[in-house]
């Protein structure tokens, strides 16, 4: 029996390990890695409507969500632009829920408002998927930087990983945090300027932080030895007075101390925190992550629509 069925998708915490390794496994069945293309995928949710609003900008999420519904045969509906819709005339938060559950079987929402999935899916009687509530939660954001680790790495436990740039306001960092810990033997460096720290609530006795001036970065990183170097932007909005005293950027040099097999990963979009030089190495997995985006992306619409 499909648990899945139905559920809302809000946040990383809501899931247990078994939870999150059945996500990962079923996205398998839509990577062609592990599978041939089989057209049947495009049959799976015929018939089915995803209703995809996004109140505020996203390249890789909106799109990879679309994408992926179309994959498994689903029909879209949505917007991307809050201002051409009736919120512009005033319309509630709500009222746009109750609306366009009307005319879909699941609905993906992307909010800059921190629970704002939570509340549509309180209203909601589709399941509800969260894209991004602001500075809160990205679970499947989470869930796709998982499956790369597995994918990559081969396993998900006895890891070291070190979080680079600003753990104090990343929800990448405190998603991957999150579900890592669930998995035994993994360690956790929070490499940051002062400052930036990674909050209280996302501690315990696996993680540390390394507090530097970011130019010291290389050094830091080869002392380390990481397995995995997830990197994020400085988010510069959350930042009062100079920004740019945090910046900083993985190079070429940076991976050359590296250990062989450690791998690079970045949830997207970079500004200047990633050389684009260390694109072309074997190290650099981000563009291979956002694409595994899609397999999960997939899974998870299957799922809590019944179809798998």
């Amino acid at each position: 029996m499909n648990k899945f069925k139905g559920r809302d998708i809000i946040d990383i915490n809501d899931f247990t390990k078994e939870d999150l390794l059945f996500i990962l496994k079923t996205a398998r069945r839509f990577d062609p890695d592990y599978v041939k293309k089989d057209r049947s995928n495009y049959e799976i949710a015929q018939g089915k409507i995803a209703a995809v609003l996004f109140f505020e900008p996203s390249t890789r999420t909106q799109q990879s969500f679309s994408s992926a519904a179309q994959k498994i045969g689903m029909g879209l509906i949505g917007f991307n632009d809050p201002e051409l819709t009736s919120i512009h005339k005033g319309e509630s938060f709500a009222d746009t829920i109750r609306i366009m559950m009307a005319y879909a079987d699941v609905m993906v929402i992307r909010h800059p408002e921190p629970g704002s999935a939570r509340k549509a899916a309180e209203v909601a009687d589709i399941p509800v998927i969260n894209a991004g509530d602001g500075p809160n939660s990205h679970p499947t954001q989470t869930m796709l930087d998982m499956y790369t680790i597995l994918k990559v790495c081969k396993r998900l436990d006895n890891l070291k990983i070190a979080f680079v740039g600003d753990p104090l306001h990343y929800r990448a960092f405190h998603g991957q945090f999150s579900a890592l810990s669930k998995f035994s033997g993994n360690k956790f460096y929070g490499v940051s300027p002062k400052g930036l720290e990674m909050p209280e609530e996302f501690r315990n006795s696996s993680y540390h932080d390394v507090v530097i001036d970011m130019k010291n970065l290389d050094k830091t990183l080869t002392e380390l030895k990481p397995d995995i170097v997830s990197v994020g932007r400085i988010p510069k909005e959350y930042i009062k007075g100079d920004a740019t005293k945090y910046d900083f950027q993985v190079t070429v040099n940076t991976i050359k101390g590296l250990p062989r097999h450690a791998i690079v990963m970045h949830p997207l979009p970079r500004v200047n925190e990633l050389d684009p030089k260390i694109d072309v190495s074997p190290k650099a997995v981000y563009f291979k992550q956002a694409r595994n985006g899609l397999y999960i992306r997939e899974a998870l619409l299957a799922l809590v629509l019944g179809r798998i």
